[in-house]
């Protein structure tokens, strides 16, 4: 339909709609009858499909094809045994196929509830009242309210719009702005980009606000019809698990090397294996060394990880943002709101140039002030009674109802030039008793260059730089006491020509006060202590900036104070230069923050920028970790931040930082636990191999149960381990380590070498004393107790007697299921049978129990000499 060819009565009567807006009951029956306003979406994978995805690994359709080939082999030769053990190796595939199928689902299901807390929310007319509703229930007819950093939530044709522009480069490809016309009537088959009276879905508002009425939803508006459907895009693998891939590949290729020689060795020096044997024992080995489940359970890990941020209030859109979180160290945080309590009081104004707080003593200056600040306002009452509105209008609006200052009703509106944080000040033209009147508000450095004159004692007089310099004093007296400071200033109108905002009159001033949080002061102190550096950016006068910098601890004199002029007079070279010595930036535009946050990664810094208004959205886009605020944040910024935070609180994004440097950690714990553990497997059959062809170290089916039981579950438990109590007293990792940096990969070495010489000795031992079938036992058994018990060293590069090693709940649950599950392989004998053991004497156990339990005093000591040489290597850098 061409709405935007048609007059707005016309559509109001098509769609059964008025300005008022439909009724709930409409609605709903609306909402039944046109579907929600969703675009198409790809379609959810079932669970069938998400298991049979787990055979697509090369390793298992080896795994599957050997069995198979077993199996066969044993049908025809007659041999039971091999014949029970193919089908243990389907058994255990399957079973290892339906563990992962959960662990997918249960990732997939957290992501998804994180996608719902971050759904679009619009503002519409319901019964005559303004209502906030998700963006999905939005439905034909609806009147919709548009402001300023909101994205368009439906095609929408206009009725009333307010200095109203949209950025439309999503739909057009035209990146400037276009301004709308609500009354405008345009001819048919105009072009969209040309549609001025129409605004479009996916579509942002820069400028002003606008009201209209929903005219197409979902699949039918301009964008959902040209939207490719979104299960033919491929999906695009986050850094880490690219990063995990790349690992897992190099393992694997030297694990088949190894593998190979395994197999030719067994199969010419091994007297009493047939290829068979040798083929199957090879392929074991290959999938239990490799770490196929590796990018499985670290999704899962993560995608938890995340859930828990969002119970923690930061919901974080992707998963690859919580490993830049880990190595962040400079946070850009906005102060109004986010580092102080956005809850701003009235302490002192400035009229007749005199700083006053008798707030009810009447004079013709006093009631022109409180008229620009009240009428100059979009602040209102709902139907609670409740102020809502901007922070400082809000605080305005309640400072006149204090002092019974509300005789404004008789004062219409006319015009609206909004706040914008470019221009830093905001314009209504009124209708009063007295005639036509432009009231302005806002930043005094922004205002004061547009006005010419000054109201004194009922009389004007021009504008000197002597009576700029007292205002100047008396900001400077407020800004001191960490107050906020209002510009006021007026001009009473009698043409066309003097709707602009210029030649006004200054009236005087008003001061706020913002009282820090006091858990941003904590917060700021764990973030220094942490190595992460708070940046504060305002747009508020430096005197004030600078005292509430000073109160959190930020910045310790004004030499750490950069204003936006100083800014402007740097390249981003040059600003990389000097910007280590500043903590504070006030009087600060947008294009401010992008070359801070340039200037900073110059330096090779990861940054974190916060944000809430639509001009914030390209420094947001520039930073690693572009984070919203989700209470003042406008749809636009929460589009393209990676972190949003749901209550504006500085101490939730260190909380989100605690929480990225604990998911990598746990990260880098399950990666030192497989590798270290599957090298044991793999190093102990090639080392036998070459010296004692002749002797079963491990069977298949032992390598098969030591590859799903004792290597996944602890694994996925030392995900969930809780942060350690150093893990903010450290510096922040550089963003070009790897998983194996941080002793890491040095742990990783000794703790495979000391694990399989462990055994070996013990198996070369008891083979000479009680032969090959008690030696395999024991080493079986030693390899599955030795693994569950070194996952207790990997909870921590420290010592582990310095942490509380049963604060994991997960851990705790499968070190004692494990614990059950390997005794009752040992003793219950239908379970012996299956995995090839025999039983073991009173003796052999304690040498087993000996063995396995002496991981723990032995990489104790190899931790204390780690630490010990690199403390002494980074003391001396």
């Amino acid at each position: 339909m061409s709405y935007y060819s048609k007059s707005v009565e016309q559509i109001f009567k098509e769609l059964s709609s008025s300005p008022n807006g439909l009724s709930s009951n409409e609605a709903n029956a609306r909402l039944q009858k046109y579907g929600k306003n969703l675009l198409t979406t790809s379609k959810k994978i079932s669970l069938f499909s998400r298991f049979f995805a787990q055979f697509k690994n090369i390793m298992i359709i080896v795994l599957l094809a050997s069995a198979l080939i077993s199996i066969i082999v044993a049908i025809f030769s007659n041999k039971h045994e091999e014949l029970f053990e193919g089908f243990l190796i389907f058994g255990i595939v399957f079973i290892n196929a339906i563990i992962g199928t959960f662990q997918e689902k249960r990732a997939s299901d957290a992501i998804a509830l994180l996608n719902k807390h971050s759904e679009p929310y619009s503002k519409v007319f319901r019964d005559g009242k303004l209502l906030k509703i998700e963006s999905k229930n939005l439905t034909i007819g609806d009147i919709v309210y548009l402001k300023s950093g909101d994205v368009i939530p439906a095609d929408i044709r206009l009725f009333d719009a307010n200095n109203f522009k949209c950025n439309e480069s999503t739909l057009t490809g035209e990146s400037c702005e276009v301004y709308k016309q609500s009354p405008t009537t345009l001819k048919k088959d105009t072009p969209l980009a040309e549609q001025t009276n129409m605004c479009f879905s996916g579509t942002s508002c820069t400028f002003g606000n606008a009201k209209g009425i929903v005219v197409s939803i979902g699949k039918n508006t301009e964008i959902g019809k040209i939207q490719k459907l979104l299960n033919s895009s491929k999906k695009e693998k986050t850094p880490l698990e690219k990063n995990i891939d790349k690992i897992g590949k190099i393992i694997t290729y030297c694990v088949l090397a190894i593998t190979a020689i395994v197999f030719i060795f067994q199969l010419i020096f091994a007297k009493n294996s047939t290829f068979l044997d040798c083929f199957l024992t090879a392929v074991a080995l290959a999938v239990a060394a490799i770490p196929e489940g590796l990018p499985a359970v670290i999704t899962i890990v993560m995608a938890l990880g995340v859930e828990k941020l969002a119970k923690e209030k930061a919901i974080v859109k992707t998963l690859s943002s919580v490993e830049t979180l880990g190595c962040c160290d400079i946070i850009c945080s906005d102060k109004t709101g986010t580092l102080t309590q956005n809850k701003m009081s009235v302490q002192h104004l400035f009229i007749n140039q005199k700083i006053t707080t008798n707030f009810s003593n009447p004079s013709e200056e006093l009631n022109l002030l409180y008229y620009a600040i009240s009428l100059c306002n979009n602040a209102k009452i709902d139907s609670n009674g409740n102020i809502i509105g901007d922070a400082t209008e809000t605080a305005l609006f309640k400072h006149c109802k204090n002092f019974s200052f509300s005789n404004t009703s008789s004062f219409t509106r006319i015009k609206e030039f909004p706040f914008d944080s470019s221009r830093k000040i905001m314009s209504t033209i009124n209708k009063t008793p007295s005639g036509l009147t432009m009231f302005t508000k806002g930043a005094f450095d922004y205002l004061i260059s547009k006005c010419s004159q000054i109201r004194q004692n009922g009389k004007i007089y021009p504008l000197t730089t002597k009576k700029i310099k007292e205002i100047e004093q008396a900001i400077e007296y407020f800004g001191k006491n960490a107050e906020r400071v209002i510009a006021v200033a007026y001009k009473n109108i009698n043409s066309d020509q003097e709707e602009t905002e210029n030649n006004l009159i200054f009236i005087g001033l008003v001061s706020l006060s913002d009282p820090p949080k006091q858990e941003a002061k904590k917060a700021i102190r764990e973030c220094i202590s942490a190595g992460l550096k708070p940046i504060m950016i305002t747009g508020d006068h430096p005197e004030t900036a600078f005292a509430i910098a000073k109160q959190l601890h930020i910045a310790t004199n004004k030499n750490q104070v950069m204003t936006g002029q100083q800014l402007d007079k740097l390249s981003t070279k040059e600003l990389s230069k000097i910007i280590e010595n500043f903590s504070v930036f006030a009087r600060v535009l947008p294009e401010h923050k992008v070359k801070i946050v340039k200037a900073f990664k110059l330096n090779k810094h990861v940054v974190a920028m916060t944000g809430d208004g639509v001009n914030d959205a390209p420094s947001l886009s520039s930073a690693d970790i572009g984070t919203c605020m989700g209470i003042t944040g406008t749809d636009v910024t929460k589009q393209v931040s990676d972190l949003i935070i749901t209550d504006d609180n500085f101490s939730t994004i260190v909380i989100a930082v605690k929480q990225g440097r604990t998911i990598y950690s746990n990260i880098q714990k399950i990666i030192q636990f497989l590798i270290s553990t599957n090298l044991v497997e793999v190093l102990g059959i090639f080392v036998c191999t070459l010296i004692m062809p002749n002797y079963t170290f491990l069977l298949p089916s032992q390598i098969l149960f030591i590859n799903l039981v004792t290597d996944s579950f602890p694994a996925f438990a030392l995900g969930m381990e809780k942060p350690e109590k150093n893990i903010m007293n450290i510096p922040p990792r550089k963003s070009s380590e790897n998983l194996f940096s941080g002793k890491v990969g040095t742990n990783i070495i000794y703790q495979s070498i000391t694990q399989t010489l462990l055994v070996l000795i013990v198996f070369v031992v008891t083979t000479n004393i009680y032969g090959n079938e008690v030696s395999s036992t024991m080493a079986f058994l030693i390899i599955c107790l030795m693994q569950i018990i070194h996952a207790i060293n990997c909870k921590t590069q420290e010592s582990i007697f310095k942490i509380n090693i049963f604060n994991n709940l997960s851990f705790n649950i499968s070190f004692i299921g494990l614990l059950i599950g390997i005794l009752l392989v040992a003793f219950v004998p239908t379970l012996q049978n299956i995995f090839g053991i025999t039983s073991l004497t009173l003796i052999q156990w304690l040498i087993v129990i000996a063995t396995s339990i002496s991981i723990i005093p032995i990489v104790e000591l190899c931790k204390l000499i780690v630490n010990k040489y690199y403390l002494i290597k980074n003391n001396k850098k």
